[in-house]
């Protein structure tokens, strides 16, 4: 009987503390607030956003644009038609060739690695070698005009210039901080160490861009109008003059290697390796094109001048094949040693 009575006491014991625990437990639930980490939240934020936000679709939101930003996207969308020699009007025709803006800027501006005008407005002012001063946006698309297109500039007040501007805004609007750095110009290339091989160039250009840019690199012209262009040409009278960024065989590889060929390759998967789209590049760049007055104005400062711009004169004494096909990275070594200047391109 007393042993009973011990059991029943060291049971009530044990009862006792059970219940207490789980009293505890119960309160402790009912007052607990999950420590907030600030960091891991934004971190998660900024996943979310660069994940979700993708630029904008400038032919989905043709119908809903501003007036203004819609007149900008028809001048760079179909430039020759607008302010190029198919413009109605003699004073509209800026542009000299019948290229379109987008026919560089991928995506009416929108491709990352392609130039992109995604974020753009933010970059300026800012200092540009070529002219040795710090420039508008106004200034960066005068340059374009007058390079690329071949033609002369808009004026800065014009409405065709404000249309632009207004497009490049509208494209630029609520880019997430962490999507901005993708967006701007060309990917780099590891620079080979060897000069541009314009046969293997050739072997690339026949397997990859002849059947858009054609054998005579005439490119293909638009089947509705007949005078613009689905796909521009890369050489000739209508062509990029031999002033533009692209007749410069490292920015071309860039542009290359990130978007071509169209609609295969990507700057986040691209199709050709940095040999290929740099030999490719220099094939291009063999052929002739119309021609830039006054280039030798360029880059007062000549050491600034990007080592392979084909035309001189330059502060070195590399031949002038040599800065229009490489190797390169000897005038590289150059300038670092004698300047201090670290060239990328």
């Amino acid at each position: 009987m007393n042993e009973l009575r011990i059991l029943a006491k060291q049971f009530f014991k044990l009862f006792a503390i059970v219940f207490v625990v789980i009293g505890l437990v119960f309160t402790w639930l009912l007052t607990y607030e999950p420590s907030v980490n600030r960091e891991m939240i934004i971190e998660t934020e900024e996943f979310v956003a660069k994940e979700i936000w993708q630029p904008k679709d400038a032919m989905a939101e043709l119908a809903t644009m501003p007036e203004t930003v819609k007149e900008g996207y028809y001048l760079i969308a179909e430039s020759s038609k607008y302010m190029g020699p198919n413009a109605a009007r003699a004073e509209d025709r800026y542009s000299g060739n019948n290229l379109a803006c987008a026919n560089c800027h991928l995506q009416k501006g929108a491709q990352a690695g392609s130039g992109s005008w995604v974020g753009i407005i933010e970059r300026f002012p800012q200092f540009g070698g070529r002219g040795n001063k710090v420039g508008t946006i106004e200034d960066r698309i005068n340059g374009c005009m007058e390079r690329s297109m071949n033609g002369k500039m808009l004026p800065v007040d014009s409405d065709q210039m404000k249309a632009i501007v207004a497009y490049m805004n509208w494209l630029s609007e609520d880019v997430p901080e962490n999507r901005k750095a993708e967006f701007k110009g060309y990917p780099k290339i590891k620079i080979p160490a060897v000069a541009v091989d314009l046969e293997k160039g050739s072997q690339v250009y026949q397997k990859e861009c002849i059947i858009c840019h054609g054998k005579n690199g005439a490119g293909v012209l638009n089947m509705v109008d007949g005078k613009s262009y689905t796909y521009p040409p890369l050489w000739g009278p209508d062509s990029f003059n031999d002033g533009a960024g692209m007749n410069r065989v490292i920015t071309s590889a860039e542009f290359i290697k990130s978007n071509m060929p169209y609609l295969q390759a990507t700057w986040e998967n691209p199709k050709l390796t940095d040999e290929e789209a740099y030999h490719v590049a220099g094939y291009i760049n063999s052929f002739s094109r119309p021609h830039k007055l006054n280039t030798e104005n360029d880059y007062p400062d000549k050491k600034l001048k990007p080592v392979s711009t084909p035309y001189g004169p330059w502060v070195d004494d590399f031949s002038a094949e040599q800065h229009k096909y490489g190797p390169f990275l000897p005038i590289m070594d150059f300038y670092k040693k004698e300047y201090g200047i670290t060239k990328t391109k």
